[in-house]
């Protein structure tokens, strides 16, 4: 299906949650932003996750890899549930694959489903990645014909993974909203990061014919709540300027360069929906064939033995909800020549930050870039273009994000009070992987790029969450 490049002129960008008082512009900008122990919470909900049956299996959910044995996901009305779906546990038990670090206090939802008699169940933990459980407390004696919540205090200091056990026959449970609350890096991972599995492999990859994007029901708008470019287009970006040249993809929205072989900025919202587990990462790298015939179309092999990744703007761990969507991502025109230890470090963690945010309860706009001429991929030596000089290397990649709490009216939820995250990092192999070193503020960016990044809202507003430098908290 060939997509139409509309010219968009709502808000393209992205911004974030931070929170303070309502104060003069100067007393935001000069207010010290306390230093405290960086916390985290995560909610696995179990929305986005389809399991019918009580058969055992592995199921891919929000916070990673969960076995399922005489359990399933059930959306029944005599389910107890907050929201449309919950755990229902038989004889059997639901475990974690995955770790988590850091952790202070877990939160568990439970009751009884319909009218079935009282039970008792049992929460175990794992300290040693699995191999062994131990009980956590007491069994839990189910008498709850509402959800209610129980808190387990957490004093392992390495990391653990959970169990939650029946201990009684025929009778089921419902588990809903299962929260983890911690200091420090969760270490939970939201989606497969993007690494590049074809960067430099001993034969160059086939190049797959040039492909249009596929759009399916599971689009994002072209306007209004949940849209791409809600908070503006930043370079004025058209359908007139081959050097900013504007491509509605409908799974992102972008400014492509056509001299460059790389997109301006990319935008993109992420919630809920956008990383529902329908599909695994595609890898199906290709040209995008939607772009003007006078337009050089940089191929799935353009980047062979640079000693670049294809490093993708819009991450395909942010559109898992369908084919369409992860396919969407693998076009070239969403790539950028990115150092490997850029891209999979730095970069890899932040993205997970915020799919994290998301799990959390939140839904966020995030607008991606990148400027300049000039970086250090594999080879340890300044590199300004590949491709036999079709794609430049860029000098750096920023990123903005804008968190907030779901909900509707997105654009008119955004305030002074608004958290804003903005990164900027040189594109260089021998970078920092911690991302909370690249912390600038939206002007930072502004200034580099010449872009008005948010030019959707208020004046009185940017001047107050553009200025700010986040703690990365």
């Amino acid at each position: 299906m060939r997509i139409k490049h509309l010219l968009i002129y709502s808000s393209l960008v992205i911004l974030s949650l931070a929170g303070c008082s309502k104060k003069t512009v100067s007393e935001a900008i000069e207010a010290p932003i306390e230093k405290g122990p960086v916390t985290y919470k995560i909610t696995e909900d179990f929305e986005n996750v389809t399991k019918t049956a009580y058969a055992a299996a592995d199921i891919n959910i929000s916070t990673g890899s969960w076995n399922f044995e005489d359990a399933l996901v059930g959306n029944l009305p005599a389910d107890l549930k907050n929201g449309q779906k919950s755990v229902r546990l038989r004889t059997g038990k639901i475990t974690m694959n995955f770790d988590v670090s850091g952790l202070k206090t877990l939160y568990i939802n439970h009751g009884k489903y319909g009218n079935d008699k009282d039970f008792s169940w049992q929460l175990l933990i794992s300290e040693d990645g699995g191999t062994t459980f131990t009980p956590l407390g007491e069994e839990i004696q189910e008498k709850n014909t509402k959800l209610v919540t129980d808190s387990f205090q957490i004093t392992a200091k390495g990391k653990v993974r959970f169990q939650i056990k029946k201990t009684s026959a025929t009778v089921r449970l419902n588990i809903d909203d299962i929260i983890y609350k911690g200091e420090g890096e969760s270490g939970i991972i939201v989606g497969t990061p993007d690494t590049d599995p074809g960067e430099d492999p001993s034969t160059p990859p086939a190049t797959e014919a040039s492909r249009d994007v596929v759009i399916g029901t599971d689009a994002q708008p072209n306007e209004g709540d949940d849209s791409n470019a809600l908070f503006g287009n930043p370079s004025s970006a058209n359908t007139l300027s081959p050097d900013n040249y504007l491509l509605n993809m409908s799974y992102y929205v972008q400014s492509y360069s056509s001299s460059r072989g790389t997109p301006n900025w990319v935008s993109w919202h992420l919630d809920p929906k956008t990383i529902t587990q329908v599909t695994k990462r595609l890898d199906n790298f290709a040209g995008y064939s939607g772009l003007p015939t006078n337009f050089y179309q940089v191929a799935n092999n353009s980047y062979y033995n640079s000693g670049f990744d294809r490093g993708h703007n819009c991450p395909s761990a942010d559109r898992t909800s369908s084919t369409a969507a992860n396919g969407a991502t693998f076009l070239m025109n969403n790539m950028i020549p990115q150092a490997p230890n850029n891209n999979q470090k730095p970069w890899a963690d932040f993205e997970n930050y915020l799919r994290a945010q998301v799990v959390s309860g939140n839904e966020v706009y995030i607008i991606m870039g990148s400027y300049g001429t000039g970086g250090i991929g594999k080879s340890g030596a300044m590199t300004t273009t590949i491709d036999n000089g079709k794609v430049t290397v860029p000098s750096n990649v920023w990123k903005v994000a804008v968190i907030i709490p779901n909900g509707t009216g997105d654009a008119s939820r955004v305030s002074t009070s608004t958290r804003v995250i903005a990164l900027n990092t040189p594109n260089i192999n021998t970078i920092d992987p911690d991302w909370k070193k690249y912390i600038v503020t939206v002007r930072d960016i502004e200034k580099a790029t010449g872009y008005n990044l948010l030019s959707a809202l208020s004046q009185e507003v940017q001047n107050v969450i553009e200025l700010k430098k986040d703690a990365g908290n």
